[in-house]
């Protein structure tokens, strides 16, 4: 089995009776990073209406902008793969 077929093989996690079968890893994570990005400057905003969490607020805003750094990676990351080449093959 190839590097490719095996990154788009589903991750299960199995819960009691039921699991949870995640398919297609790097746009799932992608998902998941847009959503906490939306979470984070949601929040953030809401906070902003209060002087007193002004300042939470504001390091809401500076988490969702990190993950806004993060989004490509995951896409590049899905894009490239690293395959660990044996030594036995580049030693002279």
């Amino acid at each position: 089995m190839d590097d490719t077929s095996q990154l788009d093989k589903p991750l299960t996690v199995v819960l009691g009776h039921d699991e949870i079968v995640i398919r297609r890893r790097y746009e799932t994570a992608s998902i998941a990073n847009d959503f906490l990005i939306a979470l984070w400057f949601l929040v953030g905003s809401v906070m902003f209406l209060y002087p007193s969490w002004e300042q939470d607020g504001v390091w809401l805003f500076i988490l969702g902008s990190v993950q806004f750094l993060i989004r490509p990676t995951i896409r590049l990351a899905s894009h490239i793969h690293l395959k660990r080449i044996p030594s036995s093959q580049w030693e002279g």
